[in-house]
């Protein structure tokens, strides 16, 4: 495939029957690294989405229930006065003891003393102050918490916007590393068929004529190297997907891949034929032009 005629033996080169399995390892690492990141990047949006515009305030059980309820109801009015407040509600207790029993279990949590959880909508555009709203609940609700979501959200979207940098770099690299390998074997088969390129100058061919025939030898290796690391590539992504959804825990999230992303993904062995097509074309002309 994408292999013509070619007037230069480049199939009986040695190195070129290990170049596919180097690009495939290349193709391989290059693929989980696009993958990890485009899964965070879909994990960070639907957060931000569900998350962005609510709060949670926790408001410690009082002496008895009918203290408790009497803390919990001068909260909501509280926090449904101020403004910027779409809505407030309180949680269920058997949804509180849904979200806590991933994590103590359901015999640790039915003893414990569970706080009121009030969960708040708000209106970011509009002119709400989380200080303000903090500092009437401590004072009207002693012991009373808020925890604005906004806040650990902020930290996490930066904190994977360090691992996407970090992700560049490494395809940097990667696509770096397969430039040179490529690099390498087109050299070494100049210099092997050095004799060959010196008789189909003789012919009339130009430079440009053995550097196509190169690129072609090129790019079909790329390819085939390109569609082995990606094959590999998601069988493992698919094993760990698997592996994540059989836990079937809440605590893990959904780190799946959409259409969309896969199909980058499948544009990876195509990356790697047109960069090795270019680089052997680039090289040859260069180093012909050297030995003119």
């Amino acid at each position: 495939m994408f292999q013509g005629r070619s007037d230069l033996p480049l199939d009986r080169d040695a190195l070129s029957r290990f170049l596919p399995w180097l690009i495939a390892f290349m193709v391989f690492l290059a693929a989980l690294a696009l993958a990890g990141m485009l899964a965070l990047s879909t994990m960070t949006a639907r957060w931000n989405a569900n998350m962005n515009a609510t709060l949670t305030v926790q408001i410690p059980p009082g002496a008895d229930d009918a203290a408790t309820l009497r803390r919990t109801e001068q909260a909501l009015r509280l926090i449904r006065q101020q403004p910027g407040i779409v809505q407030a509600h309180e949680i269920p207790e058997r949804d509180v003891l849904t979200l806590l029993k991933p994590w103590l279990g359901a015999a640790v949590v039915g003893d414990l003393p569970l706080p009121v959880l009030i969960d708040v909508t708000l209106d970011r555009q509009g002119n709400f102050n989380g200080d303000v709203l903090t500092r009437r609940l401590t004072i009207a609700v002693p012991g009373a918490v808020v925890d604005d979501h906004r806040i650990w959200l902020d930290r996490l979207i930066r904190l994977v916007g360090s691992v996407k940098i970090l992700a560049w770099v490494v395809l940097g690299l990667i696509a770096s590393a397969t430039t040179g390998t490529v690099i390498f074997a087109t050299r070494t088969g100049l210099s092997i068929h050095q004799e060959a390129i010196e008789v189909l100058h003789l012919t009339g061919a130009r430079d440009s004529y053995v550097a196509k025939q190169f690129a072609r030898r090129a790019m079909a290796l790329g390819f085939r190297g390109g569609m082995i690391g990606l094959l590999l590539a998601a069988l493992t992504i698919g094993g760990i997907g698997r592996l994540a959804s059989s836990l079937q825990s809440e605590m893990v999230p959904d780190l799946s891949l959409g259409v969309g992303q896969w199909l980058s993904l499948a544009a990876l062995p195509v990356a790697v034929a047109g960069l090795a097509m270019i680089t052997a074309r680039l090289t040859v002309m260069r180093n012909l032009s050297k030995m003119l």
